[in-house]
């Protein structure tokens, strides 16, 4: 033993100590996650929120990755990026988290990858200067209980762990709300379809019980099969009461004995007095009429079925004065909708005919055209004063054209909201707002046309220091009115933020304006300013009534009871944007990833106490553009880009050789300058010698 302890502290121990520590910190290194992250927007560092949902597993949690190998240049980082991100939910997550990585190079794992509903997706290669497609895996699967969520097609980073997180949440809150369902306690699919439509040669029709059979057997095995399928051919007596009931479509026609015959068809997801209608309809195309929604139909299921279930948030959505309608003509849900479904419902309230519902935290307002009455007021501001959130889009002027020929008319509109408003200190006036830094459309009949009614917003012009605003690099609005707030940001008890304004270049026109391609920027600049579009007004209101207006004055008895609220009991949130457009299709895409959407999201999400979800949704958004106009400045820039920092980079590389010569010749000529092997000294001394003999 003493001869051990004598080797250790001798120094013939030192190399064989120090392959030791070195593969005790690789072991340590191993196990021991460590990543420090310094970008601007924390992109590969977890949110607090994706922590949580992995923190608290009470169940085993699997993450199966699927991605090919050998991926094009342009997609190469994205499997490293999701690999990266998953080893911080490793490290985040308790011991129920697993992660699974499968080389896509082998038969079993593609079938493994099918089974779990993922597909191969078209991705672009470029090779041998040729432009080809290449069919690869890029997605992953979450498997919860008997619950299986997937991502497919995760060729971004942009979005990545606000979509894995939601997937996660939806997963867990499944499974919980299926496992607590009691034995025999099933959920019903009901198919309602009147057979006699069948005489109609509707396109589909024929096939619809096998679409729905095929997949209903697909998310019921998913749901642990507690799920039921019914067919029915409701009578014609029944009709009414189920299209009543369930809100499904109803038809007339004539039959050859001139009696008037009824018929429904629907798809209807249903567990007690609960029930979601899922996206199945007859529609009318140009070959006749067919049936919409089979495409879909087992991811319509499945949504209807997590929406029935899961205890998302509702949000009353304001009808009854014109507002924007939350289907197209098609009965299909806008896009709106569609962006906030995965974790809010919207619930349309016709405030003249009932009160607001206990279980409603915000209201949106969206784009009313006709005046709120007196009592639909009230309502609204004793809800605020009771802690409730506004979240307002409205119009300026309500546009009219007669055909494509006639010039629109801009009416404007007076919805009554101003009312109560003012008393908050903010008012939205009947003014449209134009910006010189614009969308710029290119159209061949006109060539390049500056939409000075389509304000392009910059980062500088978004709040960088609120989570709704924050990371979004640009932001285009639509035919936007300003927001005066003036009185709000002069109230000490309100806490008022401006989110987004235009440039410096903007400009209000208030009447005698044309909106077209041959629109001009005002002559006058001292006309133009920056103009708030976009403001989030937060604290204790004071309502706009001294008393309730819908109480009666007379008393019984010498009794007199009043419910009014004059100050707010709890703090409440007002976001305020005059324009609805931004709402609308024409600007919110299909899977809600314009900034525009992002924003909207993100004020839902602030107003409903989910904040922590905004950051995560814009990680990677934020643009970081130059702000220059000139076109000489611009030319300059690009080719100073191309050019220019290569040649920076060649005159840095030729100054450091000559600077690394430079030092080799001064410590050959300090110790060793006779040296005639080298051709500088030889010449040097023989140079000496000649002057020496001279």
């Amino acid at each position: 033993m003493n001869k051990f302890i004598k080797w250790l502290k001798s120094p013939a121990s030192d190399f064989v100590l120090l392959c030791i520590i070195l593969v005790l910190i690789n072991i340590i290194s191993a196990r021991a996650f460590l990543r420090l992250d310094f970008t601007q927007q924390r992109t590969y560092s977890l949110s607090e929120s994706s922590k949580q949902t992995v923190k608290t597993l009470t169940e085993p949690l699997s993450i199966n990755v699927f991605f090919s190998d050998n991926l094009p240049s342009g997609y190469t980082k994205v499997p490293q990026y999701v690999k990266d991100i998953l080893a911080e939910y490793k490290g985040a997550g308790n011991k129920n988290l697993n992660v699974t990585y499968y080389n896509m190079a082998k038969p079993e794992n593609e079938k493994i990858a099918q089974g779990y509903g993922l597909h191969k997706i078209q991705i672009q290669e470029v090779k041998n200067n040729e432009v080809g497609f290449k069919q690869v895996w890029m997605g992953l699967a979450i498997t919860y209980g008997d619950t299986i969520e997937v991502l497919d097609s995760i060729t971004s980073e942009q979005g990545f762990e606000y979509n894995l997180t939601t997937k996660i949440s939806k997963a867990i809150s499944t499974t919980d709300a299926l496992a607590g369902l009691s034995s025999g306690d099933n959920i019903t699919l009901t198919l309602y379809q009147s057979d006699d439509l069948a005489q109609f040669r509707i396109n589909g029709f024929d096939k619809v019980s096998e679409y729905i059979q095929e997949a209903f057997n697909t998310v019921n095995k998913k749901n642990m099969n507690r799920m039921s399928y019914i067919k029915r051919n409701p009578s014609s007596e029944e009709i009414d009461e189920i299209a009543g009931k369930y809100g499904l479509q109803t038809f007339n026609w004539e039959n050859k004995d001139k009696s008037v015959g009824v018929g429904t068809f629907g798809l209807v997801i249903e567990h007690g007095d609960n029930f979601r209608t899922i996206p199945l309809s007859i529609v009318r195309s140009l070959f006749g009429y067919q049936v919409s929604g089979l495409d879909n139909l087992e991811a319509s299921i499945s949504d209807s079925l997590q929406a029935l279930l899961s205890k998302t948030t509702q949000i009353g959505y304001l009808t009854g004065h014109s507002e924007a309608s939350l289907e197209d003509q098609n009965g299909e849900k806008i896009h709106l909708d569609t962006l906030l479904s995965d974790m809010y419902t919207l619930k349309e309230l016709k405030l003249e005919e009932s009160d607001i519902p206990a279980n409603i935290n915000s209201i949106i307002i969206n784009g009313p055209k006709t005046e709120l009455t007196e009592a639909e007021l009230y309502k609204l501001d004793q809800f605020v004063m009771k802690g409730g959130n506004l979240i307002i889009f409205t119009d300026p002027f309500n546009v009219v054209q007669e055909n494509y020929y006639s010039q629109p008319v801009y009416t404007p509109i007076n919805n009554g909201l101003n009312k109560i408003l003012g008393t908050y200190g903010i008012n939205l006036p009947n003014n449209y707002v134009f910006d010189e830094q614009c969308y710029v459309a290119r159209q061949q009949a006109y060539g390049t046309i500056k939409m000075y009614w389509a304000p392009q917003l910059q980062r500088k012009d978004l709040n960088q220091k609120n989570v709704i605003t924050k990371n979004l690099g640009y932001v285009i609005m639509l035919q936007p009115g300003s927001v005066d707030v003036s009185n709000a940001l002069a109230n000490k008890d309100l806490k008022t933020t401006i989110l987004a304004k235009t440039s410096k270049q903007g400009w209000i026109e208030t009447d005698n304006f044309e909106i077209n391609p041959n629109m001009q920027a005002p002559y006058d600049k001292t006309r133009e300013s920056v103009q708030n579009l976009v403001a989030l007004v937060e604290g204790r209101f004071t309502s706009a009534y001294d008393s309730n207006p819908l109480e009666n004055a007379d008393s019984k008895n010498g009794l007199t009871a009043s419910n009014h609220i004059k100050f707010g009991t709890q703090k409440a949130k007002i976001f305020v944007c005059n324009t609805a457009y931004v709402t609308s299709n024409q600007l919110i895409d299909e899977n809600g990833t314009q900034p525009i959407a992002m924003m909207i999201r993100n004020a839902v999400d602030y107003m409903n106490g989910n904040s922590d979800l905004c950051t995560m949704r814009t990680k990677g958004l934020t643009l970081n553009t130059l702000n220059i106009t000139n076109g000489k400045m611009v030319r300059f820039v690009e080719v100073f880009c191309i050019l220019g920092l290569m040649l920076i980079v060649a005159l840095f590389g030729v100054l450091a050789l000559l600077m690394r010569q430079k030092h080799k010749r001064a410590i050959h000529f300090a110790y060793n300058p006779n040296d005639q092997r080298d051709s500088s000294t030889a010449n040097l001394e023989t140079k000496e010698e000649e002057e020496n003999n001279d």
